[in-house]
Order: C-alpha cells, then structure tokens, then sequence
C-alpha cells in the first residue's frame, strides 16, 4: 500500500488524479491539501471538497493552503480552467468539512505521524504548501519517501515558451523543493502531453456509466475545448494524474536519472525546469524525470479506479 499526501489546485486534471488515488487499490489517501494555482485557493478548496462528494470520499482529512505564492502576485488559469477553476459538470455542494489546520501543518503532522520512508508526497499544483513544510519543519526531509509531483519540463513550457504553469507562478518554492535532498520525480509536458484524453479514452469512461465518471466527461469535454482554443491540441493532455499513476505502478513509465534546477532570474526563461543530461547523472543525484508514458496502461488505470467508484 502506497500512502500519499495529495496537494492539488483542482483544476480538471487534479480532479481526475483525486478520483485516481481514491479508486486505486494500493494507494492509501493520507491527506488532500490545496493551494492557489489553477484559481484562487477558495475556488480550488471548494472544489477539491465537491470532488470529495462526486466519488464518496470520506475519512480523509482536507486542509486548505497557501492563497499566493511566496514572493509572487497571484497567477490562475481561468482559459483553461474557467472561472471556478473546475467549469463543465455541475459542482454538488460540498459535505465534507474542512481540516482546521493549515494544509502545511497538515502535511507536516501527517509526515511526521507515519514510519519515515513511508509517505510519498504527490503535488499536482504550485509548489508553495510542500516548500513552506520543508522549510517550516525540516526534519519531515528525510522522513518523505519520494515526491513525485506534476510540474515543469526539459523540453519547453505552456505557459511561457521554457516554463510549465505549475513552475513559474511560484518558482521560488519549486526551486526549495528540487533542490532538498528527498527523492524526486519530476512528472513534467514531456510526459504528460502523451497522457492525451483522445475520443475512444472517452467513450470508454462514458460506457462505465457511473455518476462518477460522467462526471469526468463532463471534466474532459470541457478541458478539451479550452486546450483546443488556447493551446491547439486536438485531444486535451490530463497531466496530474500521470504522478499520482507513477506511484501507482512505476512501469507505467520511464524515467531518466538527472540534475534538475529552476531557473529565478531569466528574462525570458523564469520558471524553466533545467535538466542537466549531459553525462550519466552523479552518483549523490535524487532527482529524476519522466520520459515515456505507456498510454493504454495509464488510461486502464483510470479506467479502472473510476469502476471501483462505483
């Protein structure tokens, strides 16, 4: 059983990757935390909650996180996203009540709680909440198992030509999380630009027939259209659940050991995910980045979780 803290900005494809930790099997769902990013922490914390409801999600704590960046304004997503950060399916009202504590006090208890190399960390969202805890309790550092998170890339960016969404709205707390000796897979656009929703992904989410998963194509159909108009993709790419499904199953991709930093002072390249491939990665290295998505074992992954809902 995989234990996972959840930190998520939801956002459609963070509404999936909840969905997927809730219904997979050998993830056991520690805590789900937000964070400003896709909307505004009020928007994404509500959401996360109506998630909750959609998939019957009950005995997990969820905790509300940091309203803006470390040193940065405010930047959401509502292009893609809309204005709830979660538009398309009609949101029910939350029934979950919210944890009282701060989703860094939260992730810290909750580390510090279980055997050390036991919980792996999987944010989905900006950085903030995971940098603030590291930061606030450093002990929790070596205690982390892994953090597998969704952000950045080696190749290029989508929100600025070198930089990924979740990178550059606060790229100081990325830079305090890649660079703390824990264990590191960066899940970035290299990867989860394979993970695409493409018609017959669909239909095959519909044809379960749950209220569930019509939910998620609702999710999707919304998603696709934005992704079409601001970014040109015929089939929208459904990023955050690509880290929660590598700790699922690591095989359902490939990874390459190296260095990784974030670039802070760039003129044009703040928030870029550098990936140092130059030679075979130094023996003291802890990072490493996703690669090659196998599609049809992701998508049944999904699939799958979604029938366990019910």
């Amino acid at each position: 059983m995989q234990k996972i803290i959840l930190d998520c900005d939801p956002g459609h494809d963070d509404a999936i990757a909840l969905l997927l930790a809730h219904g997979n099997p050998s993830i056991e769902l520690l805590a789900v935390t937000t964070v400003v990013g896709n909307q505004t922490l009020e928007k994404v914390t509500r959401n996360a909650l109506a998630v909750a409801r959609v998939a019957g999600i009950t005995g997990v704590p969820f905790a509300a996180g940091c309203a803006r960046p470390l040193v940065r304004d405010i930047e959401v997503a509502p292009d893609i996203h809309g204005e709830s950060g979660l538009d398309g399916p009609v949101l029910p009202e939350p029934t979950l009540a919210l944890d009282p504590r701060h989703a860094v006090d939260l992730i810290i208890d909750t580390v510090m709680a279980h055997e050390p190399g036991t919980v792996t960390l999987v944010p989905t969202g900006g950085l903030t909440n995971i940098a603030l805890a590291a930061r606030k309790e450093p002990r929790i550092v070596p205690r982390v198992k892994e953090v597998v998170l969704m952000g950045g890339g080696y190749h290029g960016g989508n929100w600025s030509a070198t930089s990924e969404f979740n990178i550059i709205i606060d790229p100081e707390a990325a830079h305090i999380v890649f660079s703390e000796p824990w264990p590191l897979t960066m899940v970035g656009l290299d990867l989860t630009h394979q993970a695409l929703a493409t018609p017959s992904v669909v239909e095959r989410i519909r044809s379960i027939g749950t209220e569930p998963a019509q939910f998620v194509v609702e999710l999707l159909e919304f998603f696709g259209g934005t992704y079409l108009e601001a970014q040109g993709f015929a089939h929208p790419p459904v990023h955050d659940p690509c880290a929660v499904a590598r700790v699922i199953d690591p095989s359902v991709m490939t990874v390459r050991r190296a260095p990784l930093t974030v670039e802070l002072t760039g003129t044009h390249t703040l928030g870029m995910t550098v990936a140092d491939f130059r030679a075979p990665a130094p023996a003291d290295c802890t990072t490493q980045v996703a690669v090659d998505l196998d599609h049809e074992k992701f998508w049944n992954l999904v699939v799958d979780a979604l029938e366990r809902i019910g």
